[in-house]
C-alpha cells in the first residue's frame, strides 16, 4: 500500500481521536456539535454517501466534492445560527440522501465542478439543520467545529469504505447495491416528513 493511501486511511482515526478528546470538555456544552451529524439517519447516510460517491468518481472528485460539502455546510450553519428561514430544509436534507444514493447506485459521474455544486447545495441544507438546532448556550465556534469535523470524518469513512469495496471482485456491484439502499432509505425519510 502506498504512503499517501496509508495516510489517507489513518485520517479517520486521527479525527476520531480529536472528537473523543472533545468529550473531556462536555461540561462546557460546546462539544455537542460533533454529535449532531451522528444523531440522524439522514445526516449519517448523506455524509458517508458523499465520500463514497467522490471515491467512485475518482480523480480530483475525491477531495473536491467532499470539500465543497463541508464548506457549504459551514455557510448553511451560519444561516441556522442566525435563525434565518430556509424553506424546505428538511426536504433538502432527505432529498440529498435519495439523490446521493441514486448517484452511487447508477454509477453517475459528472464534471467535478457540477458534482461539487450539487453536493454544496446539499451541504447548505445539512449545515442549516445543524446550526438551527444548536442549543442556545453552546459556543458557536466549538459547535460548528464539532459538526464540521464529524462530517469530514464521515466523508473519509465513506471514501475509504468505497475504495476498499472497489478493490474486491464484486465490490463495485456491492457499492451500487448500497447506493440503492441509501436512496430507498432517503425515500422513506421523505415519506415520513
Amino acid at each position: 500500500m502506498s504512503a499517501p493511501i496509508k495516510r489517507f486511511m489513518s485520517l479517520p482515526l486521527l479525527l476520531a481521536g480529536v472528537m473523543v478528546s472533545g468529550l473531556a470538555q462536555a461540561h462546557s456544552g460546546g462539544s455537542a456539535g460533533w454529535m449532531h451529524p451522528l444523531s440522524g439517519l439522514d445526516h449519517l447516510l448523506a455524509m458517508i454517501a458523499v465520500g463514497a460517491w467522490s471515491c467512485q468518481m475518482g480523480g480530483r472528485a475525491i477531495w473536491v466534492v467532499p470539500s465543497a460539502f463541508v464548506c457549504c455546510m459551514f455557510l448553511g450553519g451560519l444561516l441556522g445560527f442566525d435563525q434565518i428561514d430556509l424553506p424546505g430544509s428538511e426536504i433538502g436534507v432527505s432529498l440529498s440522501v435519495v439523490l446521493l444514493g441514486l448517484a452511487i447506485g447508477l454509477r453517475k459521474t459528472f464534471a467535478v465542478p457540477v458534482a461539487a455544486f450539487g453536493v454544496g447545495i446539499f451541504g447548505i441544507f445539512h449545515g442549516y439543520a445543524h446550526g438551527y438546532e444548536m442549543p442556545v448556550m453552546d459556543d458557536k465556534i466549538a459547535y460548528a467545529s464539532g459538526f464540521l469535523l464529524t462530517t469530514a470524518t464521515l466523508h473519509v469513512i465513506g471514501a475509504v469504505g468505497a475504495w476498499l469495496m472497489l478493490k474486491l471482485n464484486a465490490g463495485a456491484r456491492m457499492l451500487q447495491i448500497m447506493g440503492f439502499a441509501c436512496a430507498a432509505a432517503g425515500a422513506w425519510l421523505l415519506a415520513t416528513l
